[in-house]
């Protein structure tokens, strides 16, 4: 099993590099680029096509050197992906209204929970499918505000793509691993071209179908060694920096009265932290460590007591919110 990981890994990290390149010479002939702006860090145009190369490693890495016998399993996963990423392309090339945008990811998780992709955490199926919505349209949206500074997003899925496999291999979930081999792989493969200075953005297409994917394997998890009233909490703290920054971004909008909050801003987490007085490329590597520390958070409460997880829970929210409130002080004018 673990040598068909490495493979899928392997696979997945070669295409994305052979064909991120491919990805950058077809935005710019079809203009498909990053205007800078006021708004926005980069100061040239960037093409925007690197999340179909992500994309197409991970389907083409599982389609090759995965196990066929859970196909029918991550069709639910691919359609909505599929769905959510083509929005994206469509937002990349003529912009898409935020309503269209959510009624398309609410289709998208609609589409897991048809396919048995579900939250179980409770015994009303409208409850479970409630959340299922809440948790999938969020993470994707959390991860499209992420793609903000170069190699942020994209280096956050793979050390969230890290823990899911991890998790996989203690807890012998192939279809979990295979996926979140290909996503960790397609990543890195991107990130060799994303990485400050970065020669191509992932887009919409690239952020939303990152957020999607790791939404649903997050509901995939399972862990038979321990209780659900603790392990719900794994998935959100390996997803923790991502929930931080929508909360800070949400939050710090409707204090300010900005409408709609879903207008691009330089008031994330890693804007902030470059007005704290690290570089760009600094505060993309501190959000790196914050999310590794919340990841080995994860790992313990995946096998903690009830009492031990949820005191971790409590401390970390109580963190969280500090740190909302800390960085809320900082000037972004």
């Amino acid at each position: 099993m673990i040598s068909q990981y490495i493979l899928i890994l392997a696979s997945a990290l070669a295409l994305a590099a052979g064909g991120t390149p491919l990805a950058r010479r077809a935005a710019l002939r079809l203009g498909i680029v990053d205007q800078p702006n006021a708004r926005k860090v980069h100061k040239t145009p960037i093409p925007l096509l690197g999340g179909a190369a992500i994309y197409t490693a991970f389907i083409l890495a599982l389609v090759l050197f995965g196990n066929h016998f859970y196909v029918n399993q991550v069709v639910g996963i691919f359609l909505g992906a599929t769905l959510v990423s083509f929005m994206g392309l469509w937002d990349d090339r003529r912009e898409l209204s935020p309503a269209l945008r959510l009624v398309g990811q609410i289709v998208a998780a609609g589409m897991l929970i048809a396919s048995g992709v579900q939250v179980h955490l409770f015994h009303w199926n409208a409850l479970n499918w409630l959340i299922t919505i809440i948790w999938v349209v969020g993470i994707t949206n959390a991860f499209n505000f992420l793609d903000n500074m170069d190699g942020l997003s994209g280096g956050l899925s793979a050390i969230a793509a890290a823990f899911y496999l991890l998790f996989a291999l203690m807890n012998g979930q192939y279809l979990v691993g295979a996926l979140a081999a290909a996503l960790l792989g397609a990543c890195l493969g991107f990130l060799i071209y994303n990485f400050n200075p970065a020669s191509i953005f992932m887009g919409d297409s690239g952020a939303l179908f990152l957020g999607f994917v790791l939404a649903a394997v997050g509901i995939k998890l399972r862990f038979p060694n321990n209780t659900p009233v603790v392990t719900w909490m794994v998935p959100v703290l390996v997803m923790g920096l991502p929930i931080f920054d929508m909360t800070l971004v949400v939050f710090s909008r409707l204090r300010r009265g900005l409408n709609p909050i879903t207008t691009p801003g330089r008031d994330h987490t890693s804007h902030r932290l470059v007005r704290m007085g690290a570089s760009p490329r600094r505060a993309v590597l501190i959000c790196y460590a914050l999310a590794g520390a919340l990841g080995m958070l994860a790992l313990f409460v995946a096998r903690a007591s009830v009492a031990e997880g949820y005191a971790i829970g409590g401390i970390t929210a109580l963190a969280g919110i500090w740190g909302i409130w800390r960085m809320e002080q900082v000037d972004l004018a």
